[in-house]
């Protein structure tokens, strides 16, 4: 969203928010993209750039008007956002007050659940065929939008094909092609690329992020991944001796490691050694910290086990002896003689 100083909180935002706005046609946007660069910051400045109140429109919204520091603090009477209940608390988004997050049929606790629930899409359409408290737009964002099932897109759908008349949807998420294809054919795209990299890097430094371009490079490009990664503890200088560090079977700092992400890791790793091994440049890595080429054949088989392990990551594994194996693996293949 935009401030009260008038900024972005994601610089590179300003440019595609701008396009969107002037290339608006439809009722329903999809903004979409890799993940970690914004998709949901890009939704909400829309809708914030539709109810703000200032005269004439600023672009980006103004942040000082009263409908601008009511979507800030999240409570703008005209404004619904929809997110999985596993999501609200890590993006600072408090639960609706009347859909039962926490609490299952019989009354007790359960796991939030990682996906929006049709009763929680049908509840956001009613909420889009009320009249506007503000007397402007009524607006619903949604993200991430694969992370709804049939059940719930087939409900979103004939809301999309039927819009109320002072309704607008923005739906932001990573993966459109997990979309139904009807619900895509219905919204107007909004592209999210990544952003330029001495944009991200500088964004990533203003933070406190020691050698940026490292933890940048690392995150494939997505600046809120590199972020992530630092308040968790990656630094550059562990990212840099991880290379070397496998090849000589040694743990270290994995062991402290999600699995899911040291399962990234290696794949990320594995990439690079295929390209080193072709003569390409390297993607996450600087050359100089890869080990010395290594066999495509080994390569490509341990890129295989990798891609099976990924999509079992999240089974409750022993993530230790899980992560003392994987690690012998490397040490295997990046090993192996030319």
């Amino acid at each position: 969203m935009v401030g009260a100083d008038g900024t972005l909180a994601l610089p590179w935002l300003e440019a595609p928010l701008r396009r969107a706005l002037a290339t608006q046609r439809g009722h329903a946007l999809l903004v979409h993209g890799p993940p970690g660069v914004g998709q949901f910051e890009l939704a909400l400045t829309l809708a914030q750039a539709w109810l703000c109140e200032a005269a004439p429109p600023a672009v980006p919204p103004c942040g000082r008007c009263a409908a601008c520091r009511l979507a800030q603090a999240r409570s703008h009477p005209d404004l619904l956002v929809l997110l999985p209940e596993a999501l609200r608390e890590p993006l600072g988004w408090s639960p609706a007050d009347d859909d039962g997050a926490a609490a299952d049929e019989k009354g007790g606790k359960r796991k939030p659940s990682k996906e929006i629930r049709v009763d929680e899409v049908r509840r956001a359409i009613a909420f889009a065929q009320t009249s506007s408290a503000r007397g402007r737009l009524k607006v619903v964002v949604l993200h991430p939008a694969e992370r709804m099932n049939g059940v719930s897109a087939n409900a979103l759908l004939k809301t999309l094909e039927e819009p109320p008349g002072a309704a607008r949807l923005v739906l932001s998420c990573a993966a459109p092609d997990a979309l139904l294809p009807t619900l895509r054919s219905r919204c107007q795209a909004v592209l999210l690329p990544l952003p330029e990299p001495q944009v991200a890097s500088r964004w990533l430094a203003e933070r406190g992020v020691a050698r940026p371009d490292v933890l940048l490079a690392a995150a494939g490009g997505q600046p809120q991944e590199a972020l992530a990664w630092a308040g968790e503890g990656v630094d550059a200088r562990q990212w840099l001796a991880l290379p070397q560090q496998l090849r000589r079977g040694e743990v270290g700092a994995l062991g402290a490691w999600p699995l899911p992400r040291v399962v990234d890791m290696l794949q990320k790793l594995c990439h690079d050694a295929m390209r080193l091994a072709a003569g390409a440049p390297p993607r996450y890595f600087p050359p100089e910290s890869l080990p010395p080429a290594v066999p495509l054949p080994a390569l490509s088989a341990w890129a295989k086990d990798l891609q099976r392990l990924a999509r079992n990551a999240e089974h409750p594994w022993n993530a230790g002896l899980m992560v003392e194996s994987l690690t012998q693996q490397a040490r295997n293949v990046l090993s192996c003689p030319d």
